[in-house]
């Protein structure tokens, strides 16, 4: 093993203390081995921390929204509120013990690969220098909210300026002219939380999105005693992901001619289907036709809600398709010459994800031979083994990376990734070696099998919604946020990879 003057601060650094950085802690502990968490931030829970706007909550049910190894029986609802959401993930770090592994605070803004000591100096911001044996980046698949909405003028705005991720609690937006822009998730659930508390609400929509209704409701005290029982929420919740298993296998796996026609069948019927609920749920008919998606299903994120369309009733409400041509004092100027006056703007405008090339910064994380990740992407797309490694970066690990979101929860997909994440460790631990890097042939095979899998996705955001904006896509024009398997077989994937498509060096 190292020599002393080799040897690190730390064995294990995870990077971020969202649920992937709770994930990976909870393994790293059972395994016995020194690590540390460094979080940005002052508290745990990533997107379920920062986000505390009104009416957050989650779109895919509770039960399927929580560890396999924490499972909760007492959500109150169908879908938890944020608060709840946040209260379970700080159950779950003191259940675990991980606060003493927690140091918070502590921004890492780059990674830089020592190859004689076999570590990564990891740089923060308050000019530190940590070193750690084997990192692992928790930062998640929402990296940082953006700041700029693309309008011209934002600075020249005099009122109050409301985002998501920093939401001010202490603004009181009663009886005032609120414009919100953007109809994405986190708008479909501002809109009809302040609706009925504001004098007027204006939502700017670029393009329309999918709203289905949210079968939501308490979950009754004899149920959560019910699902006390051992093993019925693992059932519950293995039942929801078979029939996600099924959709899944049927979409990747289908030839093309098949997928092809089922997919402009589903979307036909998606579309008569919308359009009928449209009918039942808005009354103004020019709105109703301004909310219908020329686009499929699953072109974007589809969001649920029983109240964000139906917030179009109310007189104070006003859906605004004119495109906005910049900021001005008192609120905005559009692209027909109106001005609307707003005392606070809502800045729905979304985040810099895992799947952007962008959010990769040259120079940030740099391995050995000078192989810097952000300048690889950029000239190279995206890609990783297995979403987790890049050769030339040892010891490192992405538990969000590209082509990883298997369609369900984030915790089961966190779980997946970190399980291999530690796998590989403790190879290399038993091993005796002190560097572990993922071999390129086998890293290249494995993303010619992505790019041959992903051909029905290809097909479905390149054919059928071609020219579409959404951030499945991105800015290169290739799908890394979905991965082009089932649920299960990523699962299997991580208990059971090739050893030896890591190469093992020891110091």
């Amino acid at each position: 093993m190292a020599a002393p003057d080799q040897q690190p601060d730390h064995e294990v650094v995870v990077i971020g203390a969202g649920p992937g950085g709770i994930a990976a802690g909870v393994r790293l502990r059972e395994t016995g081995l020194d690590f540390v968490i460094l979080e940005r931030a002052g508290e745990i829970g990533g997107s379920w921390r920062d986000n505390t706007y009104p009416g957050i909550g989650v779109d895919i049910p509770s039960i399927a929204y929580q560890y396999s190894f924490a499972r909760n029986p007492d959500w109150s609802r169908v879908f938890a509120r944020g608060a709840e959401v946040q209260a379970y993930h700080r159950d779950v770090v003191e259940r675990f013990g991980l606060g003493p592994h927690l140091e918070f605070h502590t921004e890492v803004v780059r990674e830089v690969w020592d190859d004689e000591r076999h570590r990564w100096n990891l740089h923060t911001g308050d000019g530190r220098v940590i070193t750690a044996r084997f990192v692992i980046s928790a930062v998640g698949a929402f990296i940082n909210p953006k700041l700029d909405p693309g309008i011209p003028g934002l600075a020249d705005y005099l009122g109050k300026i409301q985002r998501p991720t920093a939401w001010d609690h202490d603004y009181d937006h009663t009886g005032r002219r609120v414009g919100i822009i953007g109809t994405g998730a986190s708008s479909v659930q501002i809109t009809p939380s302040i609706a009925p508390e504001v004098e007027r609400l204006d939502v700017f929509q670029r393009t329309p999105v999918w709203c289905l209704p949210k079968p939501d409701f308490a979950i009754p005290p004899a149920v959560r005693l019910l699902l006390r029982v051992p093993g019925l929420m693992a059932l519950l919740h293995g039942t929801m992901l078979a029939g996600v298993e099924v959709l899944l296998r049927l979409a990747v796996h289908s030839p093309l001619p098949i997928a092809a026609r089922a997919m402009r069948l589903m979307d036909s019927r998606a579309r008569a289907f919308y359009r009928w609920y449209l009918r039942r749920a808005v009354r103004d008919p020019e709105t109703r036709a301004a909310l219908v998606p020329a686009y499929g299903v699953l072109g974007k994120r589809p969001t649920m809600s029983n109240t964000f369309v139906q917030a179009f009733n109310r007189p104070n409400t006003n859906l605004v398709t004119t495109p906005i041509e910049r900021f001005t004092e008192k609120g905005v100027r559009l692209a027909d010459g109106t001005e609307r006056e707003f005392d606070m703007i809502v800045l729905a405008t979304g985040y810099e994800l895992f799947s952007d090339p962008e959010s990769y910064r040259p120079g940030a994380i740099v391995g050995r031979d000078g192989f810097d990740l952000g300048e690889f992407y950029a000239a190279r797309r995206l890609q990783a083994y297995e979403s987790v490694s890049v050769p030339k970066l040892p010891n490192r690990w992405m538990l969000v990376g590209p082509y990883s979101w298997t369609g369900t929860g984030w915790h089961a997909l966190v779980e997946i990734t970190s399980r291999h994440a530690v796998r590989a460790i403790t190879e290399a631990r038993r091993r005796g070696a002190t560097a572990v890097e993922v071999d390129q042939a086998a890293h290249d095979r494995y993303h010619a099998g992505v790019r041959r899998r992903g051909r029905n996705i290809a097909y479905y955001f390149g054919v059928l919604n071609q020219g579409l904006r959404t951030y499945y896509v991105n800015s290169q024009g290739d799908m890394p946020y979905i991965r082009p398997s089932s649920v299960l077989q990523a699962r299997r994937r991580s208990r059971s990879f090739d050893l030896d498509d890591y190469t093992y060096r020891a110091a």
